[in-house]
């Protein structure tokens, strides 16, 4: 699949950390070369030097949309809020044999397609901040439009920084509550984990790295053995023993309940601020730019 991609451009609307891990991964894994990849963003010009000083990759700082026009590939990330006004901002220099990719939290491939005004395929994508490191886990659904050739190029730039699940779009709000806000649920338990060492008499650095570890191994081991979480609990709960007496403070303080109700509270923000954004791309009173007249990208 590495070849489909080999002669592509690729353009980043938008330069945060998310845009930075997967042009990381697609640089790292040699699937395309700098000079395919441009970034662009409204305003913050210190970000693009930064990234282009990193990686060698091209920054795009004229708001002229050379880069936009110019694109086979356009990566949509940025905020959720920020969303419209970019894509009102871009879309006469769009065209519909372009791909779009989307990892904006919440908002549909129908919404996207609407703020576009034209038939491009959308493709839909939930990775988390672990892309950085390349263990990502990427929900992706797929828009109108979409053909196999455009599923091949999605997964070949999001398998770049670790695993990629198809799935249908009402999915993927639950798989942002689960795995996109995931990692930092995780990181969360880490801290309360490192301050009970220190509560119990351990350095910072002692606590920390007997924590990673910790973290580390249990994962590998749900990764490796394949077993059933509940079952690998139970083989080191001895009855009366030190774990034991641990759960049950977790479960006095019900960890469980507060860990299931903070996955559906994060699914449900996702889903209203898709709504959100939604109702203003319908309410959008600015009328789409007919095709006819759109730029072709080759002025």
């Amino acid at each position: 699949m590495k070849a489909l991609i080999e002669n592509k451009r690729i353009c980043f609307v938008g330069a945060g950390a998310m845009a930075e891990a997967i042009l990381s991964g697609l640089l790292d894994h040699k699937i395309v070369k700098p000079g395919q990849i441009t970034v662009t963003n409204k305003e913050d010009r210190f970000r693009l030097d930064e990234l282009v000083y990193n990686f060698g990759i091209v920054a795009d700082r004229t708001q002229r949309y050379t880069s936009i026009q110019e694109a086979d590939i356009l990566i949509l990330a940025m905020k959720p809020k920020d969303l419209k006004q970019a894509l009102l901002d871009i879309r006469e220099w769009t065209r519909p044999d372009q791909l779009f990719l989307s990892v904006v939290a919440g908002v549909s491939t129908a919404t996207i397609s609407h703020l576009l005004g034209h038939s491009a395929p959308v493709i839909r994508t939930m990775p988390n901040t672990s892309a950085v490191v390349g263990l990502s886990a990427t929900g992706m659904c797929l828009g109108a439009n979409v053909r196999e050739e455009h599923v091949r190029l999605a997964r070949t730039i999001f398998e770049s920084i670790g695993l990629v699940f198809i799935t249908e779009e009402e999915k993927l709000d639950a798989i942002t509550g689960l795995s996109g806000s995931g990692p930092a649920y995780v990181y969360f338990l880490v801290e309360a984990m490192i301050k009970g060492g220190m509560d119990v008499g351990l350095s910072y650095e002692e606590a920390r790295k007997l924590t990673l570890q910790t973290v580390l191994g249990a994962a590998t081991m749900l990764n490796e053995t394949g077993e059933d979480p509940a079952v690998l609990r139970e083989k080191v709960t001895s009855p009366n023993g030190t774990t034991a007496r641990g759960l049950e403070v977790l479960r006095r303080y019900q960890f469980e309940e507060g860990v299931r109700e903070c996955i559906k509270q994060a699914t449900q923000r996702s889903k209203e601020l898709g709504q959100m954004l939604s109702i203003n791309a319908e309410n959008d009173k600015d009328e789409h730019v007919p095709l006819a007249s759109r730029n072709d990208g080759k002025s």
